[in-house]
């Protein structure tokens, strides 16, 4: 793989990446899932690239959020049509290893933290699965998310059930309080063994975000090599994970020392990049210069494995979809560019809108949540519309037969420009744009000239047909201006801020 250039992406900004035109799959990939250098493809050797969504079922209750919201046949409908092909589905070593979550059932579980409407709740929405043993609830979701071809990742994200991360809840790394190595190990067999044979089960990660006081390079290969033996001795069908160091951000150490494995064709790696991983760099700073620091640094602690031939997972982005929060909005162009450019497989926290209990808070909202706090509606579209772009692959095996071409992304609405020929207009695909003015009618649609942007005149006699007026823009004249590569139109010398 040749060495790859990064573009700083603002909200006005847009990046040039080499696709293949596809359109979203519509039938389920053909499983089991393994590696083909960087890229997760199907049994017939087609890349299949993982669009999912974190659906939490760690917390203290053990149970997936929402159940008292919604059935989970219409959560799983939901998922569906929110483009995602992929659930990853958090759980805590406990479910499967602590006699006494073993034997609660989810009636049991919810009356043990006084929650009786969230009982009440699951009663009417999902009655089956009330008087389960907190386990066969787990299965139940999995079950109803095959039925709608929905891959599972089944996630690793704790040892005791509660809320996820610092450095000091006793779940960091091994050796502390509540992740006893042998323990963990002994879970990830018995959850691999529950799963073996259930065809929608893709993959296991290990464990999620390892840091802590006590963490380091050595034990990290002595236990992730055994857990991932362990797995795949258990359920040899299936991928698995691999998360790094510092919550998941720094996977440096794989540079000079891969792993040792009996097993090949089945690694993946993962990591975790939200807006406030740099604190309120984005906020305080330049965008372009930050995103041009930040995917730097990302090449640098993670990025490269994919020119070593490892698939990297982002498993957690995300960002409060109130869309308040100026880091996190300046963060998303930055975040969406990159993961355009390289194509990247991801998983978006989360779906949850809410929670059954969190830090002692019950009910609480949840502003990174893509459902809204009862679970009915999406609780910003206009973001959906951003990633939609990213739900389906650009590269890869399997996609030669469509064209490799040119297209600028523009992020901010999730939106390509194209030019079918030499002679065509660059524009932006009609469907998208009449798609991003009907969820939000405040959207301004911005079209480039010809020319490296320079060209316009073709408008004189074929005028943009869309059904809307008043929020379209014309741009010219692009310069590169910063750390990022970021394009902008006007003055080189000025920089743009969002």
């Amino acid at each position: 793989m040749g060495k790859l250039s990064f573009f700083s992406i603002l909200s006005i900004l847009s990046l040039s990446i080499t696709l293949s035109t596809v359109t979203p799959p519509k039938q389920a990939a053909a499983l089991p899932l393994s590696t083909s250098s960087r890229w997760i493809v199907d049994e017939n050797g087609k890349r299949v690239k993982l669009a999912c969504v974190n659906w939490v079922s760690h917390l203290e209750v053990v149970v997936a959020e929402g159940l008292s919201k919604q059935p989970m046949d219409e959560i799983a409908k939901k998922i569906v049509s929110m483009g995602f092909n992929c659930v990853r589905l958090t759980w805590p070593i406990f479910l499967v290893t602590n006699d006494t979550y073993a034997s609660l059932t989810v009636r049991q579980s919810f009356q043990g933290f006084g929650l009786l409407e969230s009982i009440s709740g699951i009663q009417a929405n999902n009655p089956s699965i009330i008087d389960l043993p907190l386990i066969k609830a787990y299965q139940a979701v999995v079950s109803s998310l095959g039925v709608h071809n929905v891959m599972v990742i089944l996630d690793n994200h704790i040892s005791k059930p509660g809320w996820c991360c610092s450095n000091f809840d006793g779940n960091g790394f091994f050796g502390d309080t509540y992740f006893n190595p042998d323990q963990w190990i002994k879970g990830l067999t018995q959850m691999a063994t529950i799963f073996n044979g259930v065809p929608n089960v893709v993959g296991m990660s290990l464990r999620n975000e390892l840091r802590g006081q006590k963490q380091n390079v050595n034990d990290w290969y002595r236990y992730m090599e055994k857990g991932a033996e362990a797995v795949h001795s258990a359920n040899p069908d299936i991928l698995v994970i691999l998360s790094g160091l510092n919550y998941d951000k720094d996977l440096s150490f794989l540079l000079n020392r891969p792993v040792n494995l009996t097993f090949s064709g089945k690694i993946v790696v993962e990591v975790h990049w939200y807006a406030f991983s740099d604190g309120q760099a984005w906020k305080n700073g330049n965008s372009n210069q930050v995103c041009g620091r930040v995917v730097s640094n990302m090449m640098r602690v993670s990025g490269f494995l994919l020119d070593q031939g490892w698939p990297l997972f982002v498993s957690e982005f995300g960002v409060d979809q109130r869309g308040t929060n100026v880091n996190d909005n300046r963060y998303l162009g930055c975040f969406l560019g990159v993961a355009a450019e390289l194509d990247l497989d991801w998983a978006l926290w989360t779906l949850a809108g809410s929670y059954y209990l969190r830090e002692g808070v019950i009910g609480s909202n949840e502003f990174y949540g893509v459902l809204n706090w009862n679970w009915c509606d999406i609780r910003n579209s206009s973001f959906l519309q951003q990633i939609s772009a990213l739900q389906s692959p650009f590269q890869g095996p399997g996609l030669s037969d469509t064209n490799l071409h040119k297209v600028i992304f523009h992020p901010s609405t999730g939106l390509c420009v194209q030019r079918k020929s030499m002679i065509e207009p660059l524009r932006y695909m009609e469907k998208g744009a009449e798609a991003v003015h009907s969820a939000n009618p405040d959207v301004l649609v911005i079209l480039s000239g010809l020319s490296y942007g320079t060209d316009l005149s073709f408008l004189r006699n074929r005028p943009v047909n869309l059904t809307f007026t008043g929020k379209v823009v014309f741009e010219v004249r692009w310069y590169v201006v910063s750390d990022g590569q970021a394009w902008k139109n006007g003055n080189p010398n000025q920089l743009v801020e969002e």
